[in-house]
């Protein structure tokens, strides 16, 4: 088996945030619940829990968003 992009979930204090998604997109992100709940034998019983790790190792991994926040410019946000 390949080995996923996230590990296992910290159990941190969550804020909430209510989003909608795409059926597809919540079966993908189902079933990736299901493969990282056997690859790290952790019981994850809410695909929304993945969510949150999955938002940070984005921006984390993306270039332009590090570069603009190591130049300490704000990020351009909706508003």
């Amino acid at each position: 088996m390949a080995k996923l992009k996230l590990g296992a979930i910290a159990d941190d204090k969550p804020v909430k945030l209510t989003v909608e998604l795409p059926a597809d997109v919540h079966r993908d992100l189902a079933a990736y619940t299901d493969m990282l709940a056997r690859e790290t034998g952790q019981s994850i019983s809410d695909p929304a829990k993945l969510v949150a790790p999955m938002l940070a190792r984005f921006m984390a991994t993306d270039r332009a968003f590090a570069k603009t926040r190591r130049k300490g410019q704000p990020a351009q946000g909706r508003g």
